[in-house]
């Protein structure tokens, strides 16, 4: 099969892949407003809907971008198909812990999960792609640690809202670096994969009498529905902003939305912030800053690089 070609990485950021990256990171700061909205339904219906109504989305994308042959050749490849299995059960864990930690108070750990991701990231490549540390990223690892630790010593009890999101995205972001087809496809392959069983449970609560899928009122029926469009609609408005913008940008922007979500659990929710969970963010922000840093200092390195490389072409 003729795998699509790698999207270019861009040394200069534009106007469109900003407000394309900033468009999706703000509503997924807004989210949980609406995973709030739908607490009242079991966190398994809930994403089996999220699963649903996002096929007809991303398939209309698809079609738009004439890009539905890159399907055809998926479905015809054993390795997109397993691979577009592992990434289909990394989201569905990922969008479970979210859904249900929402609805159960503790948007604080959704928050910190979220935080924690890109530093889970990078020790990731380092430990299975061998990808080299510098100081400043060991150090923003070991300060996640630390952070982490003090939750588990106030709560008895590994944080694992914060580390299961940590861990799935972190994992689903690794694995689908190995999906040989571009996002907007890749979401449409995982969301289509998981349809049958999506379908399953549903006519399962449905025919047991406990399903919110017209038989609790119109309300809910709509806020189902609207699930495939807060979950479709910022994704594919990312992967296409993500294709115009610097690594180190889109690196810094994902910031934004747990910074949203903190801000929303703590001030709108208000869920408890103790002591504990203060040092531990403050822990967290210290490390995404060192690795921020980091970012900053090897674009300029790589910057002074191609300079000097143009004026020695120059010569």
């Amino acid at each position: 099969m003729a795998t699509q070609a790698a999207p270019p990485v861009y040394d200069e950021d534009t106007p469109r892949g900003f407000a394309f990256a900033l468009a999706a990171y703000l509503l997924w700061g807004f989210l949980p407003f609406y995973m709030k909205a739908v607490a009242h339904i079991p966190a398994l219906e809930v994403v089996a809907h999220r699963v649903i109504w996002s096929v007809p989305i991303a398939a209309v994308v698809l079609l738009l971008l004439g890009r539905t042959k890159d399907i055809r050749a998926a479905f015809k490849s054993p390795r997109t198909l397993g691979m577009g299995f592992i990434t289909a059960a990394l989201i569905t864990i990922n969008w479970s812990i979210y859904v249900w930690s929402i609805a159960a108070g503790r948007a604080v750990e959704t928050a910190l999960g979220y935080y924690i991701n890109p530093l889970f990231s990078i020790f990731l490549a380092a430990i299975l792609l061998k990808e080299s540390l510098d100081g400043r990223q060991k150090a923003a690892i070991a300060l996640a640690v630390v952070a982490v630790g003090l939750l588990a010593f106030e709560t008895g009890g590994l944080p694992w809202v914060s580390v299961g999101l940590a861990l799935s995205w972190g994992f689903y972001a690794l694995c689908k670096k190995s999906l040989p087809v571009g996002p907007n496809q890749g979401f449409f392959l995982e969301v289509l994969m998981l349809t049958p069983l999506a379908l399953g449970y549903i006519a399962y609560v449905e025919f047991n009498g406990v399903g919110h899928f017209g038989d609790t009122g119109m309300v809910d029926v709509l806020l189902l529905l609207g699930c495939g469009v807060v979950t479709a609609v910022p994704l594919m408005i990312y992967a296409n902003g993500a294709k115009l913008l610097r690594l180190s940008t889109i690196g810094i922007m994902q910031y934004i939305a747990p910074t949203m979500i903190f801000f929303i659990a703590v001030f709108v929710f208000k869920e408890p912030f103790g002591t504990y969970k203060l040092a531990a963010f403050v822990l967290i922000w210290i490390a995404l800053a060192i690795y921020t840093s980091s970012l900053l200092r090897s674009r300029r390195a790589r910057q002074a690089a191609a300079a000097a490389a143009a004026s020695g072409i120059a010569r």
